[in-house]
């Protein structure tokens, strides 16, 4: 749990001003018609910041419990993230990972070996997603920064 707690802390004490190197115009820039955008992945983020809050909290509240498949292509689509100021999807994301960053810094850490059923991952302790969603951040923000 330490080092997603201090990857956290890094990733929101330099990410946000790297991504302010970015102009709204280059943000909404789609490298091809079927890739996201650096807005909407970043919107992707977000949408995964509230898919792993749910997780977060209820596996810690219940054990063994069944939680929905996360369709992250239609949730970027639904949302038209390209039509959103690049300054304000920064700033959401950075406060839901502030959000966050408490709740795993507060983890009732009896609880870390909980597990979910994901229709399309299987069974996942907490301890496995906690690590898995700050991984998944990282690998996100090469794509961005590339």
């Amino acid at each position: 749990m330490i080092t997603a707690i201090n990857d956290m802390q890094r990733i929101l004490s330099e990410i946000p001003k790297q991504l302010l190197q970015y102009n709204d115009d280059a943000a909404s820039h789609k490298p091809a018609p079927d890739k996201w955008s650096k807005k909407e992945i970043l919107g992707h983020l977000i949408d995964s910041a509230s898919n792993n809050h749910q997780r977060f909290v209820r596996m810690q509240i219940e054990n063994m419990i069944e939680l929905p498949q996360y369709i992250q292509d239609e949730w970027v689509k639904t949302q038209k993230y390209n039509s959103r100021k690049w300054n304000d999807i920064i700033e959401l994301w950075k406060q839901y990972n502030t959000h966050l960053l408490h709740v795993l810094k507060n983890i009732d850490e009896s609880k870390l070996n909980n597990t979910a059923t994901f229709p399309e991952k299987g069974v996942l302790t907490l301890q496995f997603l906690i690590h898995d969603y700050v991984a998944h951040m990282e690998h996100h923000f090469k794509q961005i920064f590339i």
